[in-house]
């Protein structure tokens, strides 16, 4: 039993370290772009020796994907794919007050992986089509069910609807004194009016 609690302590020192090299690494990448964020930079910030950096993370390019990962599991955490598109959207800008990080490191790291070669570029395609289909199928059950018009594309709506919070959110990134929050609930409003089925 004495061997254990050592262990564990050891283990929870390694995960703190761990998420806070992390945490480093998705200021640096807010604030300098992929490119122009270095692994020493990180280590030297997180208070880690680059061999200590190296034991949680093999390569940039993994810490890269960790980044990435810390994103979809807030996502996973604070959405409901199964719930009410017009409520999810107008809670998509309370990510800035819960984890504005992860806001900055995933609107840069999109922009830093438009072509093809770049490291990230498949893995966010395939996430950018996901996030259209969920968003094309929550609007295709509000068709079929009577809630939403059906005189509209809705995959053609769920571009439009998953590019434009993207680029609020970039908006916002360049600019933090946009209300983005409200705007995001605006915009939901505004969707809500436009849905709506004739009631004549």
């Amino acid at each position: 039993m004495s061997s254990a609690r050592p262990y564990a302590t050891l283990l929870a020192k390694g995960e703190d370290r761990k998420q806070r090299i992390l945490a480093v690494a998705q200021r640096l990448v807010t604030r300098n772009g992929w490119r122009n964020t270095t692994l020493a930079q990180i280590a030297r910030e997180a208070g880690v020796s680059a061999a200590g950096l190296l034991h949680h993370f093999e390569s940039k390019e993994q810490l890269l994907h960790a980044v990435v990962d810390a994103r979809d599991a807030d996502d996973d955490a604070h959405s409901d794919r199964a719930g009410d598109l017009l409520e999810q959207i107008a809670r998509v800008g309370e990510r800035v007050d819960r984890a504005p990080e992860l806001v900055g490191t995933y609107s840069v790291l999109l922009v830093e992986n438009l072509m093809p070669e770049a490291p990230l570029h498949d893995r966010l395609l395939i996430r950018q089509r996901a996030a259209v289909q969920i968003v094309t199928d929550l609007i295709a059950r509000g068709q079929a069910d009577g809630r939403y018009r059906t005189d509209f594309d809705p995959a053609l709506k769920a571009v439009q609807i998953v590019s434009l919070v993207n680029g609020m959110e970039i908006s916002w990134l360049l600019d933090p004194s946009i209300p983005l929050q409200e705007a995001l609930r605006e915009y939901a409003r505004t969707l809500a009016r436009e849905f709506a089925p004739d009631a004549s």
